[in-house]
């Protein structure tokens, strides 16, 4: 069983996990959405070093640290292939008053694969819908969905490349894959499940009625 911190970082308080085995002291970093003077000092708080980058999608908030990160640990970045411009050219998609240093991608993924990080095996799903090539990753009993679903919510479909019937699409693909006790570590906000979203998200009616 992983352990999995999170840390609420950058200007939207976006959430970066840091998952590593029992023990490790190198971790795997999920979405590293602040600069390094607030990311680095947490993962020294928690006793580790970042071993490896995994980016679910490439929205600024979303990748906002990694080349800091990158630079500092020496560590690979894996994220999907379709939104790997979104790094690689970052000043040419970040909003104004927000600088994102752009970083090259080593890794791209297009979902299906299982991919083995600092000792631990991420499971890779194509989830589009919020954006074009979004993924997520499980490992074990948790999912980490970016910004797919959230408690009570789902994530914006109106921003370049966003589609909600896709995105439910996505969801659904999910629901039928995983059991409902799966947890789900959301990119903004708290934890929740698979059942309590089924149960009470507002945008997922369609799916209960399924």
């Amino acid at each position: 069983m992983p352990i999995i911190d999170r840390l609420s970082l950058g200007p939207l308080g976006t959430n970066c996990y840091v998952v590593r085995a029992s023990g490790a002291t190198e971790a795997v970093v999920v979405d590293p959405s602040g600069p390094a003077d607030e990311l680095l000092p947490e993962l020294d708080r928690l006793g580790v070093r970042c071993g490896a980058i995994l980016v679910t999608h490439g929205h600024f908030d979303h990748i906002l640290g990694v080349a800091d990160l990158a630079r500092a640990s020496g560590a690979e970045v894996t994220m999907p292939e379709g939104e790997r411009v979104l790094l690689e050219r970052a000043a040419e998609f970040t909003p104004p008053g927000i600088s994102i240093e752009p970083w090259h991608v080593d890794v791209g993924l297009a979902g299906g694969e299982t991919i083995e990080r600092c000792g631990l095996a991420f499971d890779v799903l194509s989830v589009p819908g919020h954006s074009p090539a979004h993924v997520a990753y499980a490992i074990d009993d948790v999912l980490l969905s970016g910004d797919v679903l959230f408690e009570g919510s789902v994530g914006r479909t109106d921003l370049p490349g966003g589609d909600w019937p896709t995105l439910l699409d996505s969801i659904r693909t999910l629901v039928e894959r995983f059991p409902v006790a799966t947890r789900v570590l959301p990119g903004h906000g708290e934890e929740t499940t698979l059942d309590a979203e089924l149960q009470t998200n507002p945008f997922l009616g369609p799916l209960r009625v399924a």
